[in-house]
């Protein structure tokens, strides 16, 4: 994908579990995403490409619809596949509203009216927009959707998904997940006290396989998978040359100095 005479951006994915409280629905967390904002504003990207999690606006009602699943039939269904949306669109709106009151020209993106998946895999993705925003100096922020399905009507397009998709796309190299944990785990951490934390994670290792069969979903309600699943939409991606850094983003600090390339705590996902 051409930039003209830009840089392919690296891309910021803030998970659900922190933009959100996951158990409290459609409760965002403003200290965190006010605290991000400005740790994106002082960092000073020449170009950035922000992509959030659902978290506690989209989940809960994907999960109560059986979105995941696809179109069953029925209005019902189809009303939550509405109100997903609507609430995605709100914390979009939050989380924009939050980036520019802290000097960083965010443009919020829609991305249902930019994706169309086929059995939940990318089929389409109109990426004009997004180049248009950072043509013109923006910060554009897409995040995960209920978007149009053209196999199984509708489906959940996951922001891990997307931001890979995305990086891919443009050409990028670098992809900082922010999560609520300080990296990738042998175990869940939250549950088993002598979890250890993996520094490097390299996707064509050997121990990939028993790390990755020690992790588990998220415990929250959340229907595209946790950890797990982040590591395996990512390793496309790093397989083709990219890097991705895993870091907690709920601790002040880590995602700015990512951003500033300088040392942060965190899982560093290669080949």
């Amino acid at each position: 994908m051409k930039l003209g005479s830009l840089e392919p951006p690296p891309l910021l994915k803030l998970g659900g579990s922190v933009v959100t409280f996951k158990d409290k629905v459609e409760t965002p967390n403003l200290q965190a995403i006010r605290r991000l904002s400005r740790e994106i504003a002082d960092a000073k990207p020449p170009s950035l490409l922000v992509v959030h999690g659902g978290g506690s606006f989209g989940h809960p009602y994907a999960q109560a619809y059986r979105l995941a699943e696809g179109y069953t039939g029925g209005r019902m269904q189809l009303a939550g596949f509405t109100r997903t949306r609507e609430a995605m669109l709100q914390l979009n709106s939050i989380i924009v509203k939050a980036l520019n009151l802290a000097g960083v020209p965010a443009v919020g993106l829609q991305t249902s009216a930019l994706a169309v998946t086929r059995a939940g895999r990318i089929s389409s993705l109109n990426l004009k927009p997004v180049l248009g925003v950072l043509r013109l100096g923006g910060v554009p922020v897409l995040y995960g959707d209920a978007v149009l399905d053209l196999k199984q009507g509708f489906a959940i397009l996951s922001g891990d998904r997307l931001s890979t998709a995305l990086a891919l796309k443009l050409g990028s190299r670098r992809l900082i997940m922010g999560v609520d944990v300080d990296g990738v785990y042998t175990s869940d951490p939250k549950v088993n006290p002598n979890s250890r934390m993996v520094r490097e994670l390299n996707v064509h290792g050997r121990r990939f396989r028993a790390i990755l069969s020690g992790i588990r979903g998220s415990r929250a309600v959340d229907v595209t998978g946790g950890m797990k699943q982040k590591i395996l939409e990512v390793k496309d991606f790093v397989s083709k040359g990219g890097t991705v850094l895993i870091v907690n983003a709920l601790k002040p600090g880590n995602v700015g100095k990512a951003l500033q390339g300088l040392e942060a705590k965190g899982t560093l996902v290669k080949a």
